[in-house]
């Protein structure tokens, strides 16, 4: 898949759960948090829905919620894919 068309899908996915295959193999899970014109960055997630510090029980900052999220490059994802919430 081109690069337009992982910004594209990646656009369209905020703010659902994803998974990212990198080409070096790795697999992260997460939620699209935003997609600028080089990167898509995604709030962690694990198989038992612990979102990595995010949401009411992180004081991370004065709202709650955790700020980092991790920036993928589109040259190094091989695959994306929209995941339901019970995977």
């Amino acid at each position: 898949m081109s690069y337009d068309k992982y910004y594209d899908r990646c656009r369209e996915g905020v703010g659902r759960l994803a998974e990212i295959r990198t080409n070096r193999g790795t697999v992260h899970r997460g939620i699209i948090d935003r997609v600028t014109s080089d990167k898509v960055y995604m709030r962690p997630v694990n198989d038992t829905f612990d979102y990595g510090g995010y949401g009411y029980g992180s004081f991370d900052n004065d709202f709650g919620f955790g700020l980092a999220a991790e920036g993928f490059a589109f040259g190094l994802i091989t695959s994306l894919i929209f995941l339901p919430f019970f995977f």
